[in-house]
């Protein structure tokens, strides 16, 4: 079995809770509360583990924070490798307001991380076996918008096959630098990237096409929401709609994708496959509440509907 490390520099402690209505000065009684280990790289991991996958978090985490964070990925059962550092690990939350039917989301921005942290981030890279490196998340201060190019020199040394989910400067600079094998904008990211408004499919595959002819990415897949998403390889490109599933929330839905595809491709799925496994993780991440991610069944069932729509559609 492949294996895979996921890279998460700006974890959280994910909280979710539901109130009727969220109103300012007065109290917001909240209820069916639950605390998720988060960020880009650790919800990568949560997912891939759920689909039977090998994987391990690395993570660079601080404070009483940072400990509780360490507990609740334990309590996962995902294999973890904790890089210390002096700042509290953040602490998000998210409120679902059931007489709207809207989630309210409360992100901090997290810890400035030292130089000497950063360095330790990649000295446990550098010893670390692996055939799938996924970087996911946004980078936290004191980390230099070129970060990610040093990560995906490392995964070439290894080998490995570099996943990169991330946005602004960092995904540009990575973008420019080259050596990845999937990349996964969401559609306003890749927009601001490619300084193009994009809004149809064609326009999106055309511009994706450009960049992997440049040798900026193996692989590239825009998640466009509700509308679906489009990988484009060198093969070609692809569109696929979303499955009809019942939106309880959608947080995590993306770096659910990124975990389905990634776990897709290094059990030898074809990249397309591979790609309607990742819809279908999201889709299905998509079916629970607050901070739960998928669960194995919903992604296996969502999965098997797309693949024969595909089948469908092809004869």
């Amino acid at each position: 079995m492949a294996k895979i490390v996921t890279l998460t520099l700006n974890p959280s402690i994910d909280g979710s809770a539901e109130a009727e209505k969220v109103r300012h000065t007065n109290k917001v009684r909240t209820s069916n509360e639950r605390f998720d280990p988060g960020g880009g790289g650790i919800n990568v991991a949560r997912v891939i583990k759920a689909l039977g996958g090998d994987v391990c978090a690395l993570y660079l985490a601080g404070g009483v924070t940072g400990d509780v964070l360490d507990n609740l990925i334990d309590q996962q059962g995902v294999t973890r490798k904790r890089i210390p550092i002096a700042d509290d690990t953040r602490l998000s939350h998210v409120v679902y307001e059931r007489e709207s039917g809207k989630e309210y989301r409360f992100t901090p921005e997290g810890p400035k991380l030292a130089p000497d942290e950063i360095s330790a981030c990649l000295d446990a890279l550098h010893g670390m076996d692996c055939d799938y490196l996924v970087a996911s998340g946004s980078l936290p201060r004191g980390v230099e918008a070129d970060f990610y190019t040093r990560v995906a020199d490392i995964a070439r040394e290894k080998g490995a096959h570099f996943v990169l989910d991330t946005s602004g400067e960092a995904l540009k600079a990575a973008l420019e630098h080259g050596g990845i094998h999937l990349v996964k904008p969401s559609h306003g990211e890749f927009r601001n990237l490619t300084g193009q408004d994009c809004h149809h499919a064609d326009e999106i595959s055309a511009a994706a096409k450009r960049m992997i002819d440049d040798g900026q990415a193996e692989m590239i897949a825009v998640t466009l929401g509700h509308e679906g998403a489009v990988l484009v390889d060198r093969d070609g490109a692809y569109e696929q709609a979303v499955p009809e599933v019942e939106v309880r929330s959608a947080v995590g839905a993306g770096d659910s994708f990124v975990a389905g595809m990634t776990h897709g491709l290094s059990t030898g799925l074809s990249n397309r496959d591979a790609f309607l496994l990742g819809m279908a993780a999201g889709s299905a991440t998509v079916m629970t509440p607050g901070t739960q991610l998928c669960r194995r069944d919903d992604v296996e069932r969502l999965y098997a509907r797309l693949h024969e729509s595909r089948k469908d559609a092809a004869q």
